[in-house]
């Protein structure tokens, strides 16, 4: 009864720093993501986020393990780690040890992209195709990003990082996604969001807006860096060195 008894106080403390490091993260993403880029604020932020996601999916990872290693938010936790610690790389400069983090972080992606496909046809041959609420094509989407970000690893190990737009396009949209599983994973969910904000911000449409808004701004950036301008290079060339 005691050990029981301490392993339920675990689970609480942990779904409490879980909750506050990804509304932390949600804040801190959604500044990184309006402040002017490469400047003081969005590299403090942006750093602060890596940090916070972190909290967040190592915390999923270990509730999750405690209540089966095959539970999803043990991939979920192991995901998020994948997009911001990438995305964090793409920006610093090469180190010795890039290799083989390279290495590491492609046979993770692969085997989750691979999971993801498996689940998603599994679904599919399910009855009404959809499984614990969740529809067949929500995982082969999953599979399909993981892919592609699969799919720019390999590019990295062949021929070096990126410069230029497509260097900050690969951080931008890790970045956002990563972003993206902790804004869906608090908003999809009308009970969570009731604990929290008004009742008229807990209606589909305004759950959505968030993601929405996310994804707008994400295609927007990714549009702009395509097109620097000087100062943007100044600011980002400042920010890596």
């Amino acid at each position: 009864m005691a050990g029981a008894h301490a392993g339920r106080q675990c689970v609480r403390m942990l779904l409490t720093i879980h909750i506050a490091a990804g509304g932390l993260a949600i804040i801190l993403g959604a500044i990184a993501l309006i402040v002017k880029k490469g400047g003081t604020i969005h590299r403090r932020a942006g750093m602060l986020f890596v940090y916070a996601m972190l909290v967040m999916g190592g915390t999923a990872s270990i509730i999750g393990f405690l209540k089966s290693p095959t539970d999803s938010n043990v991939r979920a936790g192991i995901l998020v780690a994948y997009f911001v610690i990438t995305a964090l790389t793409t920006v610093r400069p090469v180190t010795p040890w890039t290799r083989g983090f390279n290495i590491a972080a492609l046979t993770v992606v692969l085997a989750l992209a691979l999971f993801q496909f498996v689940a998603g046809v599994r679904i599919f041959n399910a009855p009404g195709r959809v499984y614990n609420g969740i529809p067949f094509f929500v995982p082969i989407f999953m599979g399909g990003v993981l892919s592609l970000a699969a799919s720019g690893d390999v590019r990295i190990m062949r021929s070096g990082m990126p410069r230029g737009g497509a260097r900050l396009a690969r951080h931008l949209w890790r970045m956002c996604f990563a972003l993206f599983i902790a804004a869906g994973s608090f908003f999809s969910i009308r009970a969570r969001v009731a604990k929290v904000l008004p009742e008229p911000f807990t209606t589909g449409p305004m759950r959505a807006l968030p993601i929405v808004l996310l994804f707008g701004a994400m295609f927007y950036w990714l549009w702009r860096v395509r097109r620097p301008r000087a100062g943007w290079d100044r600011n980002q060339s400042t920010a890596t060195n």
